[in-house]
């Protein structure tokens, strides 16, 4: 029989929360004023960044370029959003996963969601890797009736 570890640390949650809750604020304001510098603030100079669309962008100075092509001023890269934690959890000392959902505040506009693997250094929280998704409920297995369909 196998048995599985939680891996969650139960005692660590006050801090894996509020870290998430952080970095939710600091990409909410950043997305408001499109800051691609303040979007970018807490990634570690070599995240690894997965795209919505399956490209990987290794390290911070390549992908804060990219982010500020996309945020120029005047420019909408996303709409107007509510960024949310879904989870956080702390696998292991000085480590934290959490998703956060970019919620569009229009329910006819595109959502997103990411997963993010945040790692302390020093007393600081720093993005070592982000995997973004669009949102599309109709294609998730959790919602379609029969999940062998494409229906």
């Amino acid at each position: 029989m196998d048995t599985r570890p939680t891996l969650n640390d139960p005692t660590a949650d006050a801090t894996t929360q509020a870290v998430a809750a952080g970095l939710a604020a600091e990409l909410q304001k950043a997305g408001e004023t499109t800051d691609a510098d303040r979007y970018d603030n807490s990634f570690a100079a070599d995240v690894l960044w997965g795209t919505p669309f399956g490209a990987l962008v290794i390290g911070h100075s390549q992908l804060n370029a990219i982010h500020r092509r996309m945020m120029r001023p005047g420019k909408l890269v996303a709409p107007a959003s509510r960024f949310e934690v879904v989870v956080a959890t702390s696998p292991a000392p000085g480590v934290i996963v959490t998703q956060i959902r970019r919620q569009a505040l229009d329910p006819d506009a595109f959502s997103e969601v990411a997963l993010y693997v945040l790692v302390e250094r020093d007393g600081n929280w720093w993005l070592a890797a982000a995997q973004n998704t669009p949102i599309d409920e109709s294609k998730s297995f959790l919602t379609r009736r029969n999940p062998d369909t494409a229906s």
